[in-house]
């Protein structure tokens, strides 16, 4: 820094010190108020309400009825005879269609299970299979798309009964799936 530089800050100073000399400091330091902004109001309850609706329907709440690899699925609805359940076990219903949901995540294998679903029962279909696999595989997460299937199935209403399929038609591996009319 040289001798001018000092010379020009000095100027400076007495300048400021000159144009405050009759500034009169204020008794109190009036502060503008602080606005706040309200933030957005959110729906928690009902986003949470909306996330577990759809956790369910895709199957999430599948351990309610948590089943285990080798275990056969088994169901009937309050009012269906034991007569229908036993015939639909022993394969005496006519298979008249079948999807296969092996390798799909549980949103899609949902999805493609309620349209199959829905197909079949607009095509008056009564009995159908649906392949699920077993669920060997899926570790320590225990048999997904089973424990998918079984809650999904459960819930469906066109639904009347279903139970896992005879060791000859894919065992607990595959589910048959009896349909009321429409």
């Amino acid at each position: 820094m040289t001798h001018e530089d000092d010379k020009h800050d000095d100027d400076e100073r007495t300048l400021f010190r000159r144009a405050m000399r009759d500034v009169v400091p204020l008794k109190h330091s009036p502060r503008a108020p602080i606005v706040r902004r309200k933030k957005r109001a959110r729906a928690y309850f009902a986003r949470a309400e909306r996330a577990n609706v759809l956790n369910e329907s895709l199957g999430n709440g599948a351990d309610l009825y948590e089943v285990q690899p080798g275990d056969e699925l088994t169901f009937r609805r309050a009012g269906v005879p034991e007569t229908v359940l036993r015939r639909l076990r022993q394969g005496q219903y006519r298979v008249e269609a079948e999807i296969d949901l092996h390798g799909m995540i549980v949103a899609e294998a949902a999805a493609r299970l309620n349209e199959f679903l829905r197909a079949a029962r607009l095509s008056d279909m009564r009995c159908v299979r649906v392949i699920h696999g077993k669920g060997l595989r899926s570790g320590t997460r225990g048999p997904v798309l089973k424990n998918t299937v079984n809650a999904l199935l459960r819930r469906a209403d066109p639904v009347l009964a279903f139970a896992s399929a005879r060791p000859a038609a894919g065992g607990t591996g595959a589910t048959l799936v009896l349909l009321s009319r429409s």
